[in-house]
């Protein structure tokens, strides 16, 4: 079934194999399979530690946005962990196969590589990497969110600071910890008191039609939308600043929005339960339509 899923390209009119009726298919380790064989081992050093990088990508109509800045990113997040990815082409070519697999056109495409096999421990072992990669529909959050702020910081000079990785604690803790506030997203402070990041989108405030966002020094992931978001201010003539901000400047900024891979940008409709007055407001609807055209144009900006 690998070899033949292989075969096939995105938009060939191929229907779902019959293995994914009872489970998802994914790309472990350089073939196509079932999630029901697919089987990491207890002792693989991402399972036992966090020891693993990872990349979410978007895909539109079964092709994969910004793969070139993605993998750059991956591969500067392994380079610190001392793991060696596969090539760009590989992975690009496994997230492909697995949409195909899966019949999927809009879609999260997630690309995990670990440590791989190494003993019960932080020390790290010799064997080969563990590479997954795997699809599921892109999640609908809607024309706004709600985030709180989290009582929780992120530590701007921390060994993982700027890094994707698997060591996903905090965010999951943060993230439980919006939900059952009625948000969708956790807000981080960093150790400074200044305003950083989301547990997977970066943020922006809009301050006097100037759009406003932490620098990568208040410990901020350098988001792949992010980026892409700078060069657009730039492209529409919006005024940009990267700049630290307080965390009280959320108690009275009357337009935010977030931007991720799944998020796209995303106007924040309310922060800790206080209703923002400009949702979506200008600067964030034109960033907004910017970026949508600019997915319809180039799949690899």
């Amino acid at each position: 079934m690998a070899s033949e899923i292989k075969d096939r390209t995105p938009g060939s009119g191929s229907r779902k194999p019959a293995e994914a009726a009872s489970g998802s298919m994914v790309w472990f380790n350089g073939a196509v399979t079932s999630e029901s064989e697919a089987r990491v081992s207890p002792f693989d050093h991402g399972l036992l530690v966090g020891d693993g990088v990872f990349e979410t990508l978007a895909a539109h109509g079964g092709r994969i946005f910004a793969m070139t800045r993605h993998y750059e990113r991956l591969r500067k997040s392994a380079e610190v962990f001392g793991i060696e990815v596969p090539a760009r082409d590989t992975l690009e070519r496994a997230g492909e196969e697995v949409l195909v697999a899966n019949a999927l056109e809009r879609a999260r495409v997630r690309i995990t590589v670990t440590g791989g096999l190494a003993p019960l421990g932080s020390e790290k072992g010799k064997a080969a990497p563990t590479v997954v990669v795997a699809a599921a529909e892109l999640p609908n959050w809607g024309a706004s969110a709600e985030v709180v702020v989290v009582p929780f910081t992120r530590n701007e000079t921390g060994a993982l600071t700027g890094l994707k990785t698997t060591s996903y604690g905090e965010n999951v803790v943060a993230l439980a910890y919006a939900k059952e506030r009625g948000a969708s997203e956790a807000i981080f402070g960093n150790t400074r008191g200044n305003l950083c990041e989301g547990t997977g989108s970066n943020i922006f405030l809009v301050r006097d039609e100037v759009a406003i966002t932490p620098p990568l020094s208040s410990g901020c992931l350098a988001g792949i939308t992010r980026s892409l978001v700078l060069e657009l201010c730039e492209q529409e003539g919006i005024a940009l600043q990267e700049e630290d901000v307080s965390l009280g400047e959320l108690e009275s900024v009357e337009e935010a929005f977030l931007t991720s891979t799944t998020r796209d940008v995303q106007a924040i409709g309310g922060i800790g339960g206080r209703e923002l007055a400009r949702v979506p407001g200008e600067v964030t609807s034109r960033l907004r339509d910017a970026f949508t055209r600019l997915v319809a144009r180039d799949f690899d900006p």
